[in-house]
Formats: C-alpha cells, sequence, structure tokens
C-alpha cells in the first residue's frame, strides 16, 4: 500500500495524518499527530514565520515516522480559507451594434470581470505579488442597464453583471511551499481547506446542488459555496467559537480554558460542572450555558446567513452543512437555518457520521468534526483536482489553480497577457459633431488572436491540459474609421428652397467643417465640428442649376439690388436674366467660390444632387424651365418627400387622368396634361432617404427608365433599391 501524508497547518497547531484509501473507496488513517506551535508563528492562516512553522512541521513529520516506520518525502497540505481574498466588482460590455447575446459573450464577461477584479485587489493590496482565481460567481446580469437572470439568446446593444471573484495570494503559497521544503519535504498536491473539507462532508453526487458549507473554527468561520460539482465562491467572517469563549469566561468568571471546558460539556451533557477562578465548584443546567451563548450565536447565524446570500447571488441554498467545533453550540443551526429561509433539516452539523467510510488504526482517537479536513486534504489527492498545474504560456512557465474548469484565457491572464490583445479590436473611432449634435463611427473589427496549445489550433475556451505549450498570437486592429462629408445624411438629404424667377428651387446644404467649406470628398477627422450652411450665393445658385446669368442686367433679392456674391437664404427670391442653360462646364463649376473662402471645388449638377435621384439629367432641368409659373400660383403644400433637388411646379393647362401599375399596385394620376416618370413620386409612397447607399432601380415596361420619359396609360413601372 502507498501511504498519503497529509498536512492541515492551522493557526495554533499542526495536525498530520497518513493513511490510503482502500479499492473500496475506504480511507484508512494509520498515524496521526497533532503538535501545537510554540510561537505565534501563524496568523489568521498565514505563516508568518517560516522558520518556525517549518520546526513545528518536520516534529509532526518526524513523529509519524516513528509511528508508521516509513520516511515521508511528500506531503499533500491546503491554503486556510480565511486567507482568500473575495472581490465584488461591476462590468459592462457594450456591442458595435444590437446583436443576440451568445454563450461566448457571457464567457468574455465573465473574464473581464475576473479581469477587473484582480485589478481592483492589486490597488487595494499594493503588491507585486500575483493573485490565483479559484473562484467566481454571478451575482446579477444586466441587459441593457435591466436586470436579468440569464442573457443568453436576448439581443442587447449593451450587458453586464455584477461578478463575486475569489484569489488565493500568491505570497500564502509561497510560504506554504517554504514551510514544508525547509522541513525536508516536497509538495505532492495542494488544495484549499474548504474543498478538503467539502471532499468528506458533501458527498459528491450532492455537489451537484447549490449548498453551502459553513467551517465555524475559533477565529474565523470559512464559507463555501458549491454548483455544479464545483466551488463557485468562498468567503469568511470574523466571527467564531472564540467569542462563545469569551462571553463564558466573562459569564462565570472562569479562565479561557475552562470555559472552553464548559462550552464542548453544555453541547454532550445536561448539565455542566466547572471551578471558577475562586477555585469554587459549580454545577448548572446546560442550559444556563445556552442562554448566556444565545445573543453571540444569533449574530454568528445572521453575519454567516448575509455572507452565503451575497456569495450566491443574493439568494438562499438548497442546503447548509455545517463543520468545526464552533458550531456544536446548542442553537446554532437552528438559527441559521431561520436565518436563510431553510426547514431545519437541511441545515445539519456533519460530525461523526461524514467519517463512516474512514477507518483509525489507533483505538484512541475519536472520530469528530475536527478531523474533516486533515482526512480531506488526504482524500484529496486522489482526486488530484483542485491542484496546482503547471503550463507554458508563451515561453514562460507559470502555476495556476485548477479549479476544475480551467480554460487557455486563465492562463493567459495569470500570465498578464493583455486582455485586449485576446480580442479582436477596432480600428480608430472618429467622434465629431454635425449641428451640434454628438457623432460616433466606429473603426473596422480586427483579427481574434491566434491561439494554439501543444502545436493545435485552439481557442481561448479550450480547457487547459496540464504541462501544455500554449502560444497566443495578438489580436490585430482594423482598420481606422473613415466617413466622408458626402455619407452624411444631412449633406444627401437636407436641402434649402429658393424662389429663383418665381419658381421653387431645392437645392442641397453645403457643409462647413471647423468654419470652413469643404467638398464632399473630404474625410471627416478627429473633434471635427461640421455644420450645415443655411445660405448660398447668387453665384452658386446660377452654377447649381447650370445657367448662365446675364450680367448686363439687373439681379434682384428679395426685391433688392444684389450682385452674384450676395447671400440667399431659406425662400429669399432671386431675380435675373439667363443667357442660357447648361453651358457651365464640369472643369469651371467651381460651387465654392465665396468671399468667405478661397477654396474651390469643381462640382456638375449631378454632383450637387441627391444621391438618389442622380439620374435625372439636365434636359429635365430646361423642359421644367419653359413650364415655370409665377410664385403667386404655386400650390401651398411643402416639398415633395422625394427630395429632387430642382422641382418644378407646373402650371395645371387642362386635367388629364390616366393610371399605372407601380410595383403591382394602380397608381391614378391627375390634375395635369401630360405626365412624365418622375410624377409619380408625388402619387407613392417611397422614402428615398432609405438607400443607405444603394443606386436606385426605376423600370418602365421592362426596360429602364428615364426620370423625364413621358408615361402613358396601363404603363407597369418597378421601383426598387439595387443591391450592392
Amino acid at each position: 500500500m502507498n501511504n498519503v501524508f497529509g498536512l492541515d497547518i492551522g493557526t495554533r497547531n499542526v495536525v498530520g495524518t497518513v493513511g490510503y484509501q482502500t479499492d473500496d473507496k475506504e480511507f484508512v488513517v494509520t498515524a496521526q499527530y497533532v503538535k501545537e506551535h510554540e510561537t505565534r508563528a501563524m496568523l489568521d492562516g498565514q505563516i508568518h514565520d517560516i522558520g518556525r512553522v517549518a520546526k513545528t512541521i518536520k516534529e509532526v513529520k518526524d513523529e509519524l515516522e516513528k509511528q508508521t516506520g516509513q520516511p515521508l518525502e511528500e506531503v499533500c497540505i491546503a491554503a486556510a480559507g480565511r486567507v482568500l481574498k473575495t472581490v465584488t466588482t461591476h462590468v459592462e460590455y457594450e456591442y458595435a451594434q444590437e446583436s443576440v447575446v451568445t454563450g461566448e459573450d457571457v464567457h468574455t464577461l465573465d473574464l473581464l470581470g475576473i479581469e477587473k477584479a484582480q485589478e481592483a485587489l492589486k490597488e487595494v493590496n499594493d503588491t507585486s505579488y500575483k493573485f490565483y482565481c479559484v473562484g467566481y460567481s454571478t451575482v446579477k446580469f444586466f441587459l441593457n442597464d435591466e436586470v436579468f437572470i440569464s442573457l443568453e439568446g436576448h439581443k442587447a446593444n449593451k450587458i453586464g453583471e455584477d461578478i463575486i471573484v475569489t484569489f488565493l495570494p500568491e505570497d500564502v503559497v509561497d510560504g506554504l511551499y517554504a514551510a514544508v521544503g525547509q522541513a525536508g519535504l516536497s509538495v505532492a498536491n495542494m488544495t484549499l481547506e474548504p474543498i478538503a473539507a467539502i471532499n468528506v462532508a458533501i458527498p459528491e453526487n450532492y455537489r451537484m446542488l447549490n449548498i453551502a458549507l459553513v467551517d465555524v473554527g475559533a477565529g474565523t468561520s470559512d464559507i463555501s459555496i458549491t454548483r455544479d460539482g464545483s466551488i463557485i465562491a468562498y468567503g469568511m467572517i470574523p466571527h467564531a467559537g472564540d467569542e462563545l469563549t469569551e462571553v463564558i469566561v466573562q459569564h462565570f468568571l472562569v479562565d479561557f480554558n475552562m470555559a472552553e471546558s464548559i462550552k464542548l460539556q453544555s453541547t454532550t451533557s445536561d448539565t455542566v460542572t466547572y471551578k471558577d477562578i475562586m477555585s469554587i465548584e459549580h454545577t448548572i443546567p446546560a442550559k444556563d450555558v445556552w442562554d448566556v451563548a444565545a445573543p453571540v450565536v444569533d449574530n454568528i447565524a445572521q453575519e454567516v446567513s448575509t455572507k452565503i446570500r451575497e456569495l450566491n447571488g443574493d439568494k438562499t441554498v438548497s442546503a447548509c452543512f455545517v463543520v468545526g467545533g464552533g458550531g456544536k453550540i446548542h442553537g446554532f443551526t437552528e438559527k441559521l437555518a431561520e436565518d436563510l429561509d431553510l426547514p431545519e433539516e437541511r441545515v445539519a452539523l456533519r460530525g461523526e457520521e461524514v467519517l463512516g467510510d474512514v477507518t483509525f488504526e489507533q483505538e484512541d482517537i475519536k472520530k469528530d468534526p475536527l478531523l474533516v479536513t486533515p482526512i480531506g486534504i488526504c482524500l484529496n489527492y486522489y482526486d488530484q483536482r483542485n491542484n496546482f498545474i503547471m503550463v507554458r504560456f508563451n515561453g514562460e512557465r507559470i502555476k495556476l489553480y485548477d479549479n476544475n474548469r480551467l480554460t487557455i484565457v486563465d492562463a493567459a491572464l495569470q500570465a498578464g497577457f493583455p486582455n485586449d490583445e485576446l480580442f479582436p479590436k477596432r480600428g480608430t473611432p472618429i467622434n465629431f459633431t454635425v449641428n451640434g449634435v454628438a457623432r460616433l463611427v466606429r473603426g473596422e473589427a480586427g483579427e481574434g488572436a491566434v491561439v494554439t496549445m501543444n502545436g493545435k489550433p485552439a481557442s481561448i475556451n479550450t480547457p487547459l491540459e496540464p504541462n501544455s505549450e500554449i502560444i497566443i498570437e495578438p489580436s490585430t486592429a482594423g482598420e481606422a474609421a473613415e466617413y466622408k462629408i458626402s455619407q452624411l445624411d444631412e449633406y444627401n438629404h437636407s436641402v434649402i428652397t429658393f424662389i429663383i424667377n418665381g419658381r421653387r428651387v431645392s437645392c442641397p446644404r453645403f457643409v462647413q467643417v471647423n468654419g470652413e467649406l469643404e467638398p464632399e470628398d473630404y474625410s471627416i477627422r478627429e473633434n471635427d465640428v461640421i455644420e450645415t450652411r443655411n445660405y448660398y450665393t447668387v453665384r452658386q445658385i446660377a452654377q447649381f442649376m447650370d445657367l448662365v446669368i446675364d450680367t448686363d442686367q439687373m439681379i434682384f433679392v428679395n426685391n433688392e439690388e444684389a450682385d452674384l456674391d450676395t447671400l440667399v437664404y431659406e425662400n429669399f427670391s432671386v431675380e435675373w436674366k439667363t443667357d442660357e442653360y447648361g453651358v457651365a462646364r464640369i472643369d469651371n463649376n467651381n460651387y465654392n467660390d465665396t468671399q468667405e473662402s478661397d477654396n474651390t471645388v469643381a462640382r456638375t449638377s449631378e454632383q450637387m444632387m441627391n444621391q438618389v435621384l442622380d439620374e435625372l439629367h439636365d434636359d429635365f432641368a430646361k423642359e421644367a424651365e419653359a413650364s415655370a409659373v409665377p410664385e403667386n400660383e404655386l400650390p401651398e403644400n411643402e416639398l415633395p418627400k422625394n427630395d429632387i433637388q430642382e422641382e418644378i411646379q407646373e402650371e395645371d393647362s387642362s386635367e388629364n387622368t390616366i393610371t399605372v401599375i407601380v410595383n403591382g399596385e394602380p397608381v391614378e394620376l391627375s390634375g395635369k396634361d401630360t405626365y412624365i416618370f418622375v410624377d409619380i413620386f408625388t402619387h407613392i409612397s417611397f422614402d428615398l432617404q432609405a438607400g443607405k447607399g444603394r443606386a436606385i432601380a426605376t423600370v418602365i415596361n421592362g426596360r429602364d427608365a428615364q426620370f423625364s420619359e413621358e408615361l402613358h396609360e396601363g404603363d407597369q413601372i418597378e421601383l426598387y433599391w439595387k443591391e450592392n
């Protein structure tokens, strides 16, 4: 048989256990020895004097070697639950656009929470030591800032969570390794004391349930929560058995050791006998001790139940097991059940019955809850779980605490690999304002990190294998955001209307960037201030209409004499005489030739028109000019929804009604003598602002149509957006 040597290195003493597990899963204890520390070499479960603790460990080792007659070279150890650090934090993740939340997204959110908690812990502790994540639990989920039970499958713009994360400080691990090393031992297995206790106190088939284990010791009560076969959270409160002993000391006027005896007697017999500091012997009912301890018992139970709920996401557990000497006091389990809103039978003290599969070869050893943790440390060796494992990450050898659900991303976090180099990064965004409203254009998404384990492709969520070789090539950033003025809705769909020689003309608004006019192909930069200008000059209106003004004749703006550089605002009237149409060429069609800017940018009237209607030819403008009517004969209704840049309202010479078929539906055109293709936009609902960069398809009787083409009775018309 191969004996396993386990050490429970406590604050007051060191308990050594040697034994083996049979084929029937029975654990046989062949030797056990307890040795108190000679000095306070340990405080709250953490080694302060490595040399003195090592001396005590060696004395325990030597005694056990005498009892077994075998040399002991390897040892199993455990870190105390009270040295664990717990951090609660809130983390959020915002999508570039509304997306369906996946399991991968939730896992990513957890990792962001762990990293944020780790950073917070380092700031508080101001140390270069690492912290091993040994468990975490989500307290609350948030979907678009609303509390949700589960996120997966929902659509969201933003997700978040409150998460509680538990860490084991590296210096605690290093101290334990150093102490046993100085005692001539090497570590065969290391676990946590709460896990060791669970291995004994909670049967394996129960660990899938949501259960709390409370270890009520002398100075602290350690708490752990299980769910789905794993320990998800740890906690500690600084209230335990010593507080009960202190109140007994004060009430019965006894020393500390006698108070401990009184406390123990009150849990095992109906009467208690003791001597006070005056050496007077007393015999009292055990109930008197219960009454004295009741306020402290109630307080400890309340503190424990509050911590359990906090660790378990603000809700109670399915059951609770209590171990440790402090939990034996009368009324503790009943009060704890009340505070947890559980039936009394679901809060139980785990004592002798949990050691049913443990046999002691030493006859003088009594089965007791105090032995649960030392034996659990030995049993954990056989599972080889909840141990530390070694891996090589990007050439560096690192140690991780194996909590049964380690993935490659855990190794990356432990190695300090930047979180933003694991996930795809977007290129640099552009922040700017349009007419005082903030805008953001995001950069393109980059590529995710390239991950391999032992030379094979993997993902950041691939389960981690001991001694594996992991290589992660950092993720890349996407292309920086790029956005031009021509892509602004305000540029494409915002018009300014003038009354030219009695007819309405709609023109696109010019755009100023940081006070300067810029062309449509201007690339918007970070923090640009963009405004759509609310005026034209007389010259710019003429250039937009492809007209040549007769400068020998008078020009009037709002019935006042003007020149080519006079500013014309919304609904201003302009009167001029023109030489001819269409003589302005692309080369010299300078729309920005104003007194305010020296920049001249070549544009044709088609370029300045709405992107959607850039197929409208100049000849349509000429035809419309011939049919212009005086301003006072214009209809009072608003501009057509199609935002045609040059809108011409014709006088009703005679009414002629025809019916055409548009996208399968009959449309009646009335009020005019003849109709052209563009007239259908005033009779149908077709949102010309919905193109988003797509071209419009115009089909008449199965062939491409022109906007100025005449319509006839029964024509078959199709209108739709072409896909890019």
